[in-house]
């Protein structure tokens, strides 16, 4: 896997991944422009998109069929440089009929203790926590022990 960005103007940068393009920049008050999303917050993204796809084709693996379904990441910075993440919360909606709570928890598990390695390249630096809701309903957090 290969990435490159090219400097255009400012602290604007044509980011180019895997044969796609976009723009990348930073805030105004650090002499960007806004003409694209921040190094950072891309992520995020990446957290969420790679455990989202894990978590799909579990579910399909499972049989469990999902009318909707998303993933969202919120990160901390530390207030000092460099500003890094130390703690993100990844957010798992699920919308359905009859959807089997043990299995959707187990889905999640599996992505975020075996298969995400996006995850897994920021697990030891960055405290994760998450939330999962079913139908709009969250659904009790649970400890090690009682997923036993």
């Amino acid at each position: 896997m290969n990435s490159k960005v090219v400097w255009q103007q400012g602290m604007a940068f044509e980011a180019e991944l895997e044969g796609f393009s976009f723009s990348i920049d930073a805030d105004e008050k650090f002499g960007g422009k806004n003409r694209g999303p921040k190094p950072k917050g891309l992520t995020l993204t990446s957290l969420a998109g790679c455990t989202a796809m894990d978590v799909i084709a579990i579910l399909e693996k499972m049989r469990v069929a999902v009318d909707a379904f998303e993933v969202s990441a919120s990160g901390e910075l530390t207030e000092d440089h460099p500003k890094k993440f130390f703690q993100i919360e990844l957010t798992y909606r699920f919308s359905g009929e009859d959807l089997p709570e043990k299995k959707l928890r187990r889905a999640v598990s599996l992505s975020e203790e075996r298969y995400c390695g996006v995850r897994a390249s920021l697990d030891d630096a960055i405290a994760m926590k998450n939330r999962i809701f079913v139908n709009g309903q969250e659904l009790p957090a649970t400890t090690p022990d009682a997923e036993s």
